[in-house]
């Protein structure tokens, strides 16, 4: 058995919702998975008839036995119909769906947690203090070693996963914030990674921050001073770990196969190649939280919100890894 996979819909004026519905729709043939979507319920109903979906939508408080597509709204009252893109009001409610999925998650009502896109600015806008969702959700398990990992395939199907060592900083304050325990922990969650999804190795390539891996020390001492001394540290670990390798070919070498895993300095280090083979099927996945969370690699797409064209591409990855790491941890 598959288990529970809940699916918070995110800033309901984007295309979450719309995403969400799709894979659903389309996965529910695949295996005996039950799906809880957290949000605004009378706007799920009505998006799955203008979809022409149908979907057997329930209230989880009304579940039937033999039923598998569930709602539920962690708010008292609907949201109003035709919100404008990015209105405080979504705002709020993408915040109270995330932390009830994380809340069902931590549980355990939830086998994993996929998070439809929000919008940050809008978020903090509306008054909350708010990183970002791998942030909040860190916090709300009670937790500071977690880590961003980006993952997809290419078009013939090979895999790039990238795990950051710093996430959402400006490209400034990198040197100084980028620590040999950031490192480190990016490191051991990459590897860890590789267990959890079943490979056969763990081997992590390790980019180095500066271009050339800065030749020596001609563009930057970052290489000798912390990330060499960690990677050092980590093979006498007995982790199979390379580097530092510079962040202009390594993810080349990942994509033929010599690496299992990429361990990125920054945001777009790691994002930038992700997205250039798997712009469409990308998969944000937290790693050391104590439950399972994945999120479709793109935004709320306001542009073509409502119309009815957005892709599922990246929300159907997110959720069969979810499903795949339930199986797997079962």
């Amino acid at each position: 058995m598959t288990g529970w996979i809940g699916i918070s819909l995110g800033d309901v004026t984007g295309i979450g919702p719309e995403v969400a519905l799709k894979t659903v729709a389309a996965e529910a043939g695949r295996d005996d998975a039950k799906y809880l979507f957290i949000g605004d319920e009378i706007l799920l109903q009505r998006l799955n008839q203008k979809l022409a979906l149908n979907l057997p939508l329930t209230r989880f408080a009304d579940r039937p036995d033999g039923g598998r597509f569930f709602t539920s709204n962690p708010l008292s009252e609907p949201l109003p119909a035709n919100l404008p893109a990015g209105s405080p009001l979504a705002a709020h409610a993408a915040v109270a769906a995330l932390r009830d999925g994380g809340q069902r998650c931590l549980r355990g009502e939830l086998d994993a947690l996929v998070t439809a896109p929000v919008n940050k600015e809008a978020i903090i806008r509306a008054g909350n203090k708010f990183v970002g969702q791998t942030e909040f959700l860190s916090e709300l398990a009670g937790t500071r070693r977690t880590a961003m990992m980006l993952l997809g395939t290419d078009a013939v199907g090979r895999w790039l996963r990238v795990a950051l060592a710093t996430v959402h900083i400006s490209i400034k304050s990198v040197p100084e914030k980028l620590t040999a325990e950031k490192i480190t922990l990016a490191i051991e969650l990459a590897a860890q990674s590789c267990l959890d999804l079943g490979l056969l190795r763990a081997k992590i390539g390790v980019c180095g921050l500066n271009p050339h891996a800065g030749e020596g020390g001609e563009f930057g001492d970052e290489e000798i001073t912390t990330i060499g001394p960690t990677i050092q540290a980590m093979q006498k670990r007995g982790f199979d770990v390379v580097g530092p390798l510079s962040g202009d070919t390594v993810f080349h070498y990942a994509l033929q196969g010599d690496f299992d895993a990429v361990v990125a300095m920054y945001h777009d280090q790691g994002l930038a190649p992700l997205k250039a083979v798997a712009f469409d099927s990308g998969i944000n996945w937290t790693l050391g939280l104590p439950f399972i969370r994945t999120s479709p690699d793109h935004g709320t797409a306001y542009n073509i919100a409502d119309k009815g064209i957005a892709n599922p591409g990246s929300m159907i990855a997110a959720i069969r890894l979810a499903k795949q790491l339930a199986k797997n941890k079962r």
